[in-house]
């Protein structure tokens, strides 16, 4: 599962990774939260014609929160905000946007909580590249038109299982798209979701760092760089636990 995540890089470092000719300003976001405006990144309506200086990826602001375009009323349907990645194509829910709509979403990285079922507690921890950095989840966009005939584009974060570093914190974590496999992933004219099924694996071991952090991230409402601060977990040190498996809605404004 991913329910919340973070985009601290700067517009020009997305700009960058993700090939895009320009992108909007936008201010550190430390804790992203279902419902909320995120950014999106999609192939462009028209691809460029060779040598072309037009892009052939845009970004755009979507809302954490998937809804098919057939739902006739939302609030009669769970918040979509992941997909499970190996039944995806399958799931009336998803299906379309896997065949036509794939999309990343640029992160500094995600928040999982590690639950204790004995104390019914639960310790959050910030999960990141080693070292920092950016990355990209995949994701699923789909644009929904209300009975008024207003239209919003929203989206769900694809999951996969947890790779052993992870699977102590959680069975679960977003898929992780390579920057190499970005424009395949974005095809979806030339490559349907049995030709990139391939790219729905956890990724390895020590690919992450997993920073137990204070239940400050668990409110919505902090929203400061306090919230990533290292802190000491129930059951071990403070600090960072490396590579390794761990023991026991507003207007469309990133502003």
């Amino acid at each position: 599962m991913c329910g919340r995540f973070s985009l601290t890089a700067t517009p020009e470092e997305v700009q960058e990774l993700f090939g895009l000719m320009e992108v909007d300003d936008f201010p550190p976001r430390y804790n992203i939260a279902p419902t909320q405006p995120v950014l999106l990144v999609i192939a462009a309506p028209s691809q460029p014609e060779p040598g072309s200086n037009r892009p052939s990826r845009v970004a755009i602001l979507a809302r954490w929160g998937l809804i098919p375009s057939w739902a006739k009323d939302p609030k009669d349907l769970p918040l979509l905000i992941n997909a499970r990645s190996e039944t995806a194509a399958e799931k009336n829910a998803f299906r379309a946007a896997m065949r036509h709509r794939r999309a990343l979403i640029p992160a500094s990285g995600f928040y999982e909580w590690r639950r204790d079922k004995a104390s019914k507690t639960s310790q959050p921890f910030w999960i990141r590249p080693v070292g920092g950095g950016l990355v990209a989840f995949g994701a699923l966009m789909e644009t929904y038109a209300d009975p008024s005939g207003g239209e919003i584009d929203t989206v769900a974060v694809l999951t996969t299982r947890a790779n052993t570093a992870i699977a102590g914190i959680h069975d679960r974590m977003p898929v992780m798209i390579r920057p190499g496999d970005f424009a395949r992933w974005l095809d979806c004219r030339g490559n349907e979701p049995r030709d990139v099924a391939d790219l729905l694996q956890p990724v390895e071991d020590g690919y992450f760092e997993a920073i137990a952090v204070s239940t400050k991230v668990n409110k919505v409402a902090n929203t400061g760089a306090d919230v990533q601060e290292p802190a000491r977990p129930a059951d071990g040190p403070r600090g960072r636990m490396a590579g390794r498996k761990v023991a026991g809605g507003g207007q469309m404004d990133l502003f």
